[in-house]
């Protein structure tokens, strides 16, 4: 899916994270992770993104690498652990919210650090995404750290606050060394501490960060820049299969705003929608091509 090339001079994507197996309630095993989400979406879009992680020398690896393969994705960064079991995390359902049980010393808790650098040498890197949890673990965390020192791009953190693979220091260390951050309201809250509608812009202010994008779940969202406040709506209401990876659509398209020099107010109403329209599949990712194409037809580019 996707067109192809067409981000060629702006430098693709870097992701960095987990991948993972989501068990759903009904027994339904779903590719996810919330890196892995963002670059699933990213591939779609044509933005051809390096996915750093690790898997299990194990089948559930195997069928990661299939997947990725299937849907045109790079593999070359994706490592293999002959030690420690490819990702898995049990979803539990309450009125479709998701609640997540996720296992400790992962493959993704093992990425090594030279063949991350081996594997982003040479290339140049418009956005370098990840999230919190591959930062739960010393290996993984040197890892990203090393990357983000080499990568020479900016980076855009997304918290993804579970307990008890977290702790506020790493998070705000992470993010005072950013570009871009996006949390949903209470995850702001338990890094700030308010639950104020502007404590984005003042955590933005403390942090350094040119950006921070607050997610509010059916209220939409809003973006605190440097030029200014924008707050969106959320698009009219979906019939909801699941809300899981809901935000990882919203900063698949956040990202590819960025990369394709949108708006502000273009590039929050579009991640806006595509997070609405993910809201309607079950699990964090598709394999239907034709649930991207619509986005293509609205004339996004």
């Amino acid at each position: 899916a996707g067109r192809r090339g067409r981000v060629t001079g702006r430098g693709r994507p870097i992701v960095v994270g987990e991948v993972l197996f989501d068990e759903m309630p009904n027994g339904v095993r779903v590719l996810g992770g919330a890196p892995f989400n963002v670059a699933w979406h990213l591939a779609a879009f044509g933005l051809h993104p390096l996915m750093i992680s690790r898997v299990g020398t194990d089948e559930a690896g195997d069928e990661v690498l299939a997947a990725m393969e299937a849907w045109g994705m790079d593999t070359s960064a994706v490592q293999r652990d002959q030690a420690h079991p490819t990702g898995t995390v049990r979803v539990e359902l309450d009125g479709g919210e998701p609640t997540f049980e996720i296992l400790p010393d992962q493959a993704y808790d093992h990425v090594d650090a030279d063949c991350a650098a081996r594997s982003i040498s040479g290339e140049v890197f418009s956005i370098l995404y990840h999230g919190s949890l591959i930062a739960r673990g010393e290996v993984s965390r040197s890892a990203l750290e090393r990357v983000r020192g080499e990568a020479g791009a900016r980076a855009f953190v997304d918290v993804n606050l579970r307990a008890p693979w977290w702790n506020r220091e790493a998070v705000l260390s992470f993010a005072s060394r950013s570009t871009y951050l996006k949390a949903n309201a209470a995850e702001l809250e338990l890094l700030m501490g308010s639950p104020d509608r502007g404590a984005g812009g003042l955590f933005r202010t403390e942090c350094g960060l040119d950006t921070v994008i607050v997610t509010r779940g059916e209220n939409g969202a809003v973006v605190f820049g440097s030029d200014g406040t924008y707050e969106a709506p959320s698009p009219t209401k979906v019939e909801v299969a699941d809300t899981v990876g809901a935000g990882d659509a919203f900063s698949a398209v956040f990202i590819l705003g960025l990369v394709m020099g949108w708006s502000t107010e273009q590039t929050l109403q579009r991640a806006l929608e595509f997070a609405a329209a993910m809201c309607t599949v079950t699990g964090a990712t598709t394999r239907d091509r034709e649930f991207y194409l619509k986005f293509e037809e609205m004339e996004w580019w």
